[in-house]
């Protein structure tokens, strides 16, 4: 069997989303360069998405003072 491959894609509110290599994109997203199996693309995401706040809402909670 062979091992599935896959890429962490990101949008434009810092959401994270593993994507099997080599399918086309949906739209919105973009990948950020991560490409492996799925235990390392799964570790990946979860060492660099540490706030699960969509942008917009981390930006107006801050522009708010609430940080």
């Amino acid at each position: 069997m062979i091992d599935a491959r896959y890429q962490v894609l990101v949008n434009d509110e810092d959401q994270r989303s593993l994507w099997p290599l080599g399918k086309e994109l949906p739209q919105g997203w973009r990948s950020e360069g991560k490409e492996g199996s799925r235990q390392e693309c799964m570790d990946y995401v979860d060492s660099v998405w540490t706030d699960m706040r969509p942008r917009s809402l981390r930006e107006r909670m801050a522009a708010e003072g609430q940080a």
